[in-house]
């Protein structure tokens, strides 16, 4: 009989950005894609499309780069809040491993979804002279954080596959 080992499965689904929270979130519940991959990849996505949007603009517009950062990093935000939410509930349920991993990757998204933020607060009181440089601060720190949501994409996958050669 095939059965996926607890531990293994939690840690996934937290990884995976408890799909189930995220994919309702988003409206993709029956979307056919795996569980997580369709909040993983339309975050992947938005962070792609915002940053070729970001490089196109340049200092005269400031106002409309600010604009189009705005709901991304909003939804970002959100997404986060939901994977933390659900770390949390599901906690007790957790072995002592899958909590210190969970507990880290929370810290190193959140650590880089700061660094973000300080970036994109400079990106907005920059002068038209320093635009360029400010710009080019919030797209690597975007970057870095873009890789963290690559990051834990190839885990999922990886706890995913290896959950289904499981069994006991």
């Amino acid at each position: 009989m095939m059965r996926v080992l607890p531990a293994v499965f939690l840690f996934t689904m937290l990884l995976a950005g408890m799909p189930w929270v995220c994919s309702a979130q988003s409206g993709n519940a029956n979307s056919g894609t795996a569980p997580g991959e369709a909040s993983f990849e339309e975050v992947r996505e938005e962070m792609r499309d915002l940053g070729r949007v970001l490089g196109r603009y340049g200092a005269e517009q400031r106002d409309k780069a600010l604009e189009r950062s705005k709901p991304a990093l909003e939804d970002m935000d959100r997404r986060l809040d939901a994977l933390e939410k659900a770390i949390e509930e599901n906690w007790d349920e957790m072995s002592q491993a899958a909590r210190e991993r969970s507990r880290l990757a929370m810290r190193e998204l959140r650590r880089q979804r700061v660094e973000l933020a300080e970036k994109f607060g400079a990106l907005k009181s920059s002068s038209a002279g320093a635009w360029e440089q400010m710009r080019e601060g919030f797209l690597d720190a975007f970057s870095v954080l873009n890789e963290a949501w690559e990051k834990s994409i190839e885990e999922f996958r990886e706890q995913r596959d290896a959950q289904d050669e499981v069994t006991l």
